[in-house]
């Protein structure tokens, strides 16, 4: 096993979005978003306690601290700080983050900023239909600015959007508040094109007025492989990247959409949505860092996708089961060497500080009240793709930090309870809160000796 150090001042520590964490979606003028409506169903919960993180914060905050952490990436939740995502901003909101943020760093640990992880106010989604109307762009970047400026003093690591290029394919209508339409093409580039222009006025901000800042952008990086040797297989999985990776990497780092989609759009009759004023905004966009999440990748089979699908879509239709590689029992399959592939790829493309901020493996577990949980299949899980990373190191990659999902168990991102990703226990179920106390299984101590040792120990 390599030896590799990583560097001195690496961040280690773990990521997470307010409506799994926090609860309290009632309480101190919180206004409603989206996910505060959606119910509960027979394979998970509502929205309404999450992990009760809003009370219980410093309980966590001091976990991390004893795990060693030194980062920790947390969502702005818009409705709490402006309960209807436009007027008036609520400062028993803005005070709680403010308490959040003087704790971790009491504690050692830098703390990273997420503007926005799908939680629309549900206001914004009922009267404009989320962002596929510019009115709400310009919404988020009142807000945006407000974080900044409240925030900034303490603050160096931001993000705007979670995982940004799911807004090219089909998770964007959900993710971006739209709640009425036909989920039409030109809907969905109007949403990519909105969040992109979203995020460049919140970068173009910073960098005008906190150089000291540093934000990035942040994907959900869709590594995929062609499921046969067949040309049109590796065909279908260059393009299905060139719109769902490196389109949203170009705009990150150049300011400018890739050749290939613009000349899709115009054959679509897409092109009037790249307005001249609004591509001047996106041409100034830089990135101080590129971060992204991974968990599992795809193969593609071309001949699961319709002639004439757009790009977007091919991902979706043609994913085809990798014989080689394991996968949970979500069908997510482990894959540490497309890890190391995709820390190469983003570095020898963009030459920027490359970040993985989500990396994890969600796995249905039950605490019986006494003993430790023994999950040396986390252990198993993480130990892979930190060696990956110590290799991509090793293979010239300025990796600065690796932040996984999560430190405790929160419901997924679907509200499921049951699919646990933390080194830590929470003791509540989809539909019974229990006490929630929060218990650390096994790989919370292996965590501790990796990260004491600065990856040196796995």
């Amino acid at each position: 096993m390599t030896t590799t150090l990583l560097p001195d001042d690496f961040l280690w520590g773990n990521s997470t979005s307010s409506m799994q964490t926090e609860g309290a979606w009632d309480e101190d003028h919180k206004g409603k978003s989206v996910y505060d409506v959606r119910p509960a169903t027979e394979n998970s919960s509502d929205w309404k306690v999450a992990v009760d993180a809003y009370h219980r914060y410093p309980e966590d905050v001091a976990l991390m601290k004893d795990l060693g952490m030194n980062c920790y990436r947390f969502q702005i939740s818009w409705s709490r700080v402006q309960p209807d995502g436009e007027g008036d901003f609520n400062e028993a909101g803005i005070a709680f983050y403010q308490k959040l943020i003087d704790s971790l760093l009491a504690a050692g640990i830098e703390p990273m900023i997420c503007l926005y992880h799908f939680d629309m106010p549900l206001s914004l989604a009922e009267k404009y239909n989320g962002f596929v109307n510019h009115a709400v762009v310009e919404a988020f970047f009142k807000y945006a600015k407000k974080m900044v400026d409240t925030f900034g003093p303490k603050v160096k690591y931001w993000i705007t959007f979670n995982e940004q290029n799911l807004y090219g394919f089909g998770e964007a209508f959900k993710a971006s508040g739209y709640l009425k339409g036909d989920e039409s093409l030109r809907d969905l580039y109007q949403i990519q094109h909105n969040i992109a222009l979203a995020h460049a006025k919140v970068a173009n901000y910073i960098h005008e007025t906190q150089p000291n800042l540093l934000i990035g952008g942040m994907e959900a990086f869709q590594e995929a492989y062609p499921a046969s040797p067949n040309p049109k297989d590796v065909e279908a999985v260059r393009r299905f990247k060139e719109f769902t990776d490196y389109n949203l990497i170009r705009i990150f780092t150049e300011g400018k959409y890739s050749d290939e989609v613009v000349r899709f759009m115009q054959s679509q009759h897409l092109d009037d949505i790249l307005k001249p004023d609004e591509l001047a905004e996106l041409a100034q966009t830089r990135s101080d860092f590129m971060s992204f999440s991974y968990y599992a990748t795809s193969t593609i089979d071309s001949t699961k996708v319709p002639a004439g699908t757009a790009p977007n879509y091919i991902g979706a239709l043609g994913a085809k089961k990798n014989p080689y590689l394991q996968a949970n029992e979500w069908g997510w399959q482990i894959d540490p060497q497309g890890f190391y592939g995709v820390l190469m790829d983003l570095y020898n493309r963009t030459g920027l500080p490359i970040f993985p901020i989500e990396n994890g493996i969600g796995v249905r577990e039950h605490w019986d009240g006494h003993h430790e949980i023994d999950d040396d299949y986390r252990i198993a899980y993480h130990r892979d793709h930190l060696q990956a990373l110590k290799d991509a190191v090793r293979d010239g990659a300025n990796v600065i930090g690796y932040l996984g999902w999560g430190l405790i168990d929160i419901p997924s991102s679907q509200g499921n309870m049951d699919k646990r990703y933390g080194v830590v226990y929470v003791n509540r179920t989809n539909h019974d809160l229990k006490d929630m106390k929060r218990v650390p299984k096994k790989s919370y101590h292996w965590f501790k000796r990796v990260i004491k040792s600065n990856g040196a120990e796995m």
